[in-house]
């Protein structure tokens, strides 16, 4: 008998019907003798109504306040779910976040989970019932409803599922696993079978948007296996796992992400003095705006061009700050640019394969690609582009590390 935590996404659970259908899934996981523990997120799109209702009270809608009107969306799902198992002849009891107790710090509407008291979920699993816990919320030392920001029912899903010591925790959506890239670019994009935990973070943070970071996060810290599965549609999914075997089969490159939320800004003629980069950057910081790739040139006249890429919603923020910034160090101007795109190859494979970079290049080289800006680590490398040759770019290193799925018979 296996311990199986299961989260269910806000399509999964966006009708009463669906709700139906997920009771079926579950109910025949719990005929097959596995012990169950479901989390789910809000009925789709209800997060956002509820938030629009505060905001018609108030344009910044107190946190506290805010956390306990959004957290009633997941209260419904499991109530719902619960009396369908029920009707079902299936045992089952539905538990808010403070209810199971599920304990996190105060920071309300982004709060971090400190400890789990699985004791009341261990005893319905040994009374043989299904337990439905609510996704994304959890209460503080206060007693104060507490919510875990977007995409937090992932982060539930996967710390109950480090607590219990589960088997393994599937999260079901409205994909049927983990691609090696978007599958609405490459047609022929695969499913992976398995991926491993370090690469999926980087997929994650890249842009690729089936997993949370932070419950991927959570999952390779606590070693608990991850599978990404359809909602609707049966298979085997992709296992998240933190298995790095090495196989003759294994692709050097996993996967490629892509984020076309990307400006870029560059300061030009800046005074080539110890801690410029400090002067430069710290400002932004101090905006709480989040730099990614850094580039800096050093001319012959002993200025420099230093150039930083920015989430694009960040660009009119950072451009005042850096106009002002420019005028205190006396830096000739600033320009910038946000028709730009981040590309990026990640795969474990690297480590053990040398010149992967050099193949991506040439692969870019062949389209006419001009790469503006380029970061590597251990097992990724990220080139920022002109946005237009995106998904020409995608396409042709998808082919260039044979990625591409084999044609099927009769095309």
């Amino acid at each position: 008998m296996a311990l199986i935590v299961q989260k269910f996404g806000g399509t999964s659970v966006g009708t009463v019907e669906r709700i139906e259908q997920v009771a079926d899934k579950v109910k025949k996981f719990r005929e097959a003798g596995n012990d169950l523990v479901i989390v789910l997120s809000a009925m789709s799109g209800e997060t956002n109504r509820l938030i629009e209702l505060a905001k018609q009270i108030s344009d910044q809608p107190l946190p506290r306040e805010l956390d306990v009107i959004v957290s009633t969306g997941e209260q419904v799902t499991i109530g719902l779910l619960a009396m369908a198992l029920n009707k079902r002849g299936v045992p089952a009891v539905s538990y808010t976040g403070s209810q199971v107790r599920i304990l996190t710090d105060s920071s309300h509407t982004k709060a971090r989970i400190l400890k789990i008291d699985d004791e009341k979920i261990r005893s319905d699993l040994s009374a043989g019932r299904v337990v439905v816990v609510a996704g994304f919320q959890g209460v503080d030392e206060h007693g104060n409803i507490t919510t875990l920001g977007r995409g937090g029912s992932d982060t539930t899903g996967v710390a109950l599922a480090a607590a219990l010591k589960a088997d393994e925790c599937q999260i079901y959506t409205d994909v049927d696993g983990v691609y090696t890239t978007d599958p609405r670019v490459v047609a022929k994009a695969q499913r992976l079978e398995k991926i491993t935990f370090e690469e999926m973070l980087e997929m994650a943070s890249l842009g690729s948007k089936v997993l949370q970071i932070r419950a991927v996060e959570f999952a390779g810290k606590y070693n608990v296996p991850l599978r990404v599965l359809h909602s609707f549609k049966e298979g085997p999914g992709t296992l998240i796992t933190i298995d790095e075997e090495e196989s003759m089969e294994q692709p050097i490159i996993s996967g490629i992400a892509f984020n076309r939320d990307e400006a870029k800004l560059t300061i030009r003629g800046v005074p080539d003095t110890p801690g410029v980069a400090f002067k430069i950057l710290g400002p932004i910081s101090a905006a709480n705006i989040e730099v990614d790739m850094i580039v800096q040139n050093v001319a012959h006249d002993n200025t420099t061009d230093f150039t930083f890429t920015v989430h694009r919603n960040d660009y009119k923020a950072a451009y005042q700050v850096l106009e002002n910034t420019a005028k205190e160090i006396g830096a000739r101007e600033v320009v910038g640019d946000t028709n730009i795109a981040k590309v990026s190859i990640v795969g474990v494979g690297m480590r053990s394969h040398a010149g992967v970079a050099s193949r991506m290049f040439e692969s870019l080289a062949k389209e006419n690609i001009n790469i503006l800006m380029i970061s590597t680590s251990e097992i990724k490398v990220s080139v920022v582009i002109e946005e237009k040759y995106l998904e020409l770019a995608v396409r042709s290193l998808h082919t260039a590390f044979e990625l591409d799925a084999p044609a099927r018979q009769g095309e």
